[in-house]
C-alpha cells in the first residue's frame, strides 16, 4: 500500500488497525470517545446487531481520513459503515486506510458535501441504522480560524454548518434510528434545538473532562429519530488521571 509524501501511518490501538494521516492533522481524544460512545461502552444505548440478522448500516458524516469507521469495524464487528468527506485528499487516505487493514468489503467511503448529500443521493436517505459525527466545532468567522486549509475545514465550518449536519443524519436515519454526536459544551443549546427541529430527540448526554473537579471541554449525545421526550443525563466523564488515562478511557482500547 502506498503511502505518499507528507503522510505517516499510524497504529489506532484497536486490533491492530492502521491509519493513514497527513497535512499536520492527528484525528484526537474526541474521535475514539465517539466510537465508544456509538458502541455502548460510555453509558449510550449501543448501535448492536438487528433482530434477524440483518447487518447493521452505519454513516459517518464528515469522517475525514476515516479513523472512526476503522475503529468501529472493530467495536461493532456486525456492520458496514459509509463516510462521506469533502476533501478529496482525506478521501483518498480513507480509502487507502480501508484496504491497507483489508476492510474494503465493509467501509466505503464517498466524496461529497454534507449539507448538499441528499439533494446528491437521494438513494440514501432513510436508509441507515445509524449515524455517527464528529463535524467542526466553531461557527465559520469565530474567533482566529487558522490559516491552512486544512485546519480550518477541520474545526471551522467552512462548508456544512451544525444544522447541516444534524439535517442530514436525521434525513438519513430510520425510522427510530441511532444518532451519535461529539461536540463542544459551549454549543449545546444549539445542537438540542437543532437536533429536535430534524426529528432527532434527544436521549442521552455525557459532558467529559480534562479532569476532575474542572470545566467540561467536550460533549457527547446521542438522539434517537422521532424518539419520545426523555433525556438522561450521565456522570461526567473524566479524561486523565494523575499522569495518564483514567481507567474508564483505559478500558476503551481494551476492547
Amino acid at each position: 500500500m502506498e503511502i505518499k509524501g507528507g503522510e505517516r501511518l499510524d497504529d489506532t490501538g484497536f486490533s491492530g488497525i492502521k491509519v493513514i494521516q497527513g497535512d499536520g492533522f492527528s484525528y484526537g481524544v474526541d474521535s475514539v470517545l465517539l466510537a465508544a460512545w456509538a458502541a455502548g461502552q460510555l453509558g449510550a444505548p449501543a448501535a448492536r446487531k438487528l433482530k434477524g440478522g440483518r447487518e447493521m448500516r452505519i454513516m459517518d458524516l464528515g469522517t475525514g481520513n476515516g479513523v472512526i469507521p476503522l475503529i468501529l469495524s472493530h467495536k461493532i464487528p456486525e456492520c458496514s459503515i459509509c463516510g462521506v468527506e469533502f476533501r478529496p485528499e482525506s478521501v483518498d487516505r480513507a480509502v487507502r486506510s480501508a484496504e491497507l487493514n483489508s476492510l474494503q468489503g465493509r467501509l466505503e467511503f464517498v466524496e461529497d458535501d454534507v449539507g448538499l448529500l441528499l439533494k446528491n443521493r437521494p438513494e440514501m436517505a432513510g436508509t441507515f441504522d445509524s449515524v455517527v459525527t464528529n463535524p467542526p466545532y466553531f461557527k465559520a468567522g469565530a474567533g482566529m480560524a487558522p490559516p491552512e486549509q486544512w485546519r480550518r475545514s477541520a474545526r471551522w465550518e467552512t462548508t456544512a454548518d451544525l444544522g447541516d449536519f444534524i439535517r442530514c443524519a436525521g434525513g438519513l436515519l430510520k425510522d427510530k434510528g441511532n444518532f451519535y454526536m461529539v461536540h463542544r459544551p459551549f454549543r449545546m443549546a444549539d445542537i438540542i434545538c437543532e437536533m429536535r427541529e430534524a426529528g432527532l430527540e434527544p436521549k442521552t448526554l455525557r459532558l467529559v473532562v480534562p479532569r476532575d473537579s474542572e470545566a467540561p471541554n467536550i460533549l457527547l449525545i446521542h438522539g434517537v429519530k422521532n424518539g419520545g421526550p426523555e433525556l438522561k443525563v450521565l456522570p461526567s466523564l473524566a479524561v486523565h488521571s494523575g499522569n495518564g488515562y483514567t481507567e474508564e478511557l483505559l478500558e476503551i482500547y481494551r476492547t
